[in-house]
């Protein structure tokens, strides 16, 4: 899933830094990238919740066959749709390698999973989309944990670019974590209006 187009541009387009890299050239040029980045545009209803859905998509990296699936799932859960669809997201097992501080950023995260360096409850999973459940424990593979990444994650590299979700019991040293409960909406660091990307799909 991971697209080609640069990470600083497609951040610029979608108005939210994607990576840590794009924070300073968002904040250079906090305008859509482009001749006509800068001009007033006419935002229909419609276009105002694409974007908040294609937002809410890049910041974890999806497809939006993904995404939909999620939102389905969202839709038979409890509560709000829109809080149970990032709650959903939030407990790929790629977002919570990056919630961490294994990580830095959702791309590195994914490539660490499809790599087959992380493992849940002592097995190795190598599918980003895996859906992890409250008590499950991850951890990166031994004979993974020599590599640099991962050792700069133990010394806390990649820690510092966000707080550790209170959902999440963390142990840098020993590259591991654990999911004690269910996140809950307000308690997950994504920026998105998720009523837009209810609307969108429920139109």
């Amino acid at each position: 899933m991971n697209q080609k187009r640069p990470k600083v541009k497609k951040s610029r387009a979608l108005g939210i830094a994607l990576t840590p890299k794009a924070v300073k050239y968002f904040e250079a040029r906090p305008y859509p990238p482009g001749e006509h980045g800068r001009g007033r545009k006419q935002n229909s209803d419609y276009k105002v919740r694409l974007l908040e859905k294609q937002r809410l998509r890049a910041q974890y990296d999806i497809s939006e066959r993904q995404m939909a699936r999620a939102y389905d799932r969202a839709k038979k859960a409890e509560g709000k749709t829109g809080e149970a669809l990032v709650v959903e997201l939030e407990r790929r097992l790629d977002a919570l390698v990056l919630r961490s501080g294994i990580a830095r950023t959702i791309y590195q995260a994914r490539q660490m999973v499809v790599h087959g360096h992380i493992e849940v409850n002592g097995g190795k999973v190598d599918k980003p989309s895996f859906r992890v459940r409250p008590d499950d424990v991850v951890t990166v593979r031994e004979r993974s944990r020599e590599k640099v990444p991962f050792q700069v994650a133990r010394e806390g590299g990649y820690a510092g670019e966000g707080e550790t979700p209170r959902y999440l019991q963390v142990n840098l040293k020993a590259l591991a974590f654990r999911l004690d409960r269910d996140p809950n909406r307000k308690e997950i660091p994504v920026i998105c209006d998720e009523q837009l990307v209810v609307e969108y799909y429920a139109r």
